[in-house]
């Protein structure tokens, strides 16, 4: 499989995820939306500059667009990328971030949390 059908792929059974099976619907929601503004907007700062600077590199034939590490640095934007890093790695991002959301939100809802409940530690004593 290539870089490019994991993505869709991951994109496809998250979604499906969140709207049939968790059911936490967040894709259908304002504020998952916005968030999720924020979040793509530093993902792209730091996806290009690793790809931008070459700590990470990608292999033409896995992604969308070419790519030619003999040519030098990755075009800013253009040939399937965005800030220098491949489209696809914006499609790992949404699921990742979606999947993440939408377990909160379903944990959330049956009472998991951490033990103890938030707030000051258990071993200072209020004054």
């Amino acid at each position: 499989m290539t870089y490019t059908q994991l993505a869709i792929g991951s994109v496809v059974l998250v979604v499906l995820a969140d709207l049939w099976v968790l059911r936490t619907r967040m894709v259908t929601r304002r504020v998952f939306w916005t968030a999720y503004a924020i979040m793509v907007f530093f993902q792209l700062i730091t996806n290009g500059m690793f790809t931008g600077f070459g700590v990470v590199r990608y292999d033409g034939e896995a992604i969308i667009g070419e790519t030619s590490p003999d040519v030098g640095p990755p075009p800013f934007l253009g040939e399937g990328r965005i800030a220098f890093a491949p489209v696809e790695d914006l499609l790992f991002g949404f699921a990742l971030i979606l999947l993440t959301v939408a377990l909160w939100v379903l944990w959330g809802r049956r009472g998991v949390q951490r033990t103890p409940w938030a707030g000051p530690p258990i071993w200072r004593k209020s004054r």
